[in-house]
């Protein structure tokens, strides 16, 4: 190789040095500005993060606070039932000597709450209060709450045990099941209740 060469190719190299190095300082200035970049983008979604933390913080106490609706509407029709029967105890033309509320009773790992019981010196009431009533309501009342009442409750035994399904709204056909299977049907009717005797 002659010097001329040798100059040349010292020369290429320091050509490709600048090059090279111009490159790595274009790298690096990328690299900078898309690492600012992820410390905003980190940033922002931490920002979110707290909003999203606040919202949930909000509508857990508005839920605490509230309740959900399905249940403030099951809460207002139990009360208006128990009210109306406290203040007139009469069902299926019986008159009752004592109206109970949301009665739960343990026994033997078995463990089942009650909306209302009406009870005399010859009959229980088992009345199971919803403000929409549904097909399922009819059948854990007969397949569950009955059976579960007649465990947890035997002094009850020697009475006639009845089972009554109130709602602010309950559809004909289901009206008509119930009442083919024994279960009376209490509905609003304005003001006052309206019993239809199984």
């Amino acid at each position: 190789m002659t010097d001329d060469e040798l100059k040349a190719l010292v020369a290429g190299l320091a050509v490709a040095q600048d090059r090279t190095e111009a490159l790595v300082a274009e790298i690096a200035a990328q690299q900078a500005k898309t690492d600012a970049q992820l410390a905003e983008t980190d940033a922002q979604l931490a920002r979110t993060d707290a909003q999203l933390a606040g919202t949930d913080a909000k509508l857990d106490r508005l839920a605490a606070m509230y309740g959900g609706v399905g249940n403030n509407q099951g809460l207002v029709a139990e009360e208006f039932y128990y009210n109306s029967l406290k203040a007139d105890p009469v069902l299926d033309g019986m008159r009752f000597d004592f109206v109970d509320r949301n009665v739960t009773r343990s026994r033997a790992g078995l463990e089942d709450e009650f909306d209302l019981l009406l009870v005399n010196g010859r009959a229980v009431f088992v009345v199971e209060v919803k403000y929409k009533a549904h097909e399922k309501d009819l059948g854990r009342l007969l397949g569950e709450k009955a059976p579960n009442f007649r465990r947890l409750f035997p002094e009850h035994t020697r009475r006639g045990q009845r089972f009554a399904l109130a709602a602010f709204h309950i559809h004909d056909g289901l009206k008509r099941a119930a009442l083919e299977q024994g279960v009376s049907v209490l509905q609003r009717k304005g003001d006052v209740i309206e019993t239809l005797a199984a």
